[in-house]
């Protein structure tokens, strides 16, 4: 699946089952995190329409109507489609 993270334009794959954090840091993409485990809500985006993710966990930590606002937690969430993802805050560690 390919992600792409805006404002910035930068653009990764993911690899079935893998998460949205674990594919952007593969790619040398820095994303807010604290916990890794769907909880502490720290790497919270909002997913743009058209998108969809499965967790890796039962219920991660939001509420149902964040997730039908489109909120997501790239720590926990799998890409099933391609995404583009609100984080102002993502750095390029690569720099390209």
């Amino acid at each position: 699946m390919k992600i792409r993270i805006e404002p910035a334009g930068l653009e990764f794959a993911a690899l079935p089952g893998q998460t949205v954090l674990r594919a952007a840091q593969d790619a040398g993409i820095d994303l807010p995190t604290s916990c890794r485990n769907g909880t502490c809500r720290t790497c919270m985006c909002r997913m743009h329409e058209g998108g969809a993710v499965r967790y890796a966990i039962e219920w991660p930590g939001l509420l149902r109507e964040e997730k039908e606002e489109g909120w997501i937690l790239p720590c926990v969430a799998e890409p099933l489609t391609d995404l583009r993802l609100h984080i102002p805050q993502a750095i390029d560690l690569f720099g390209d």
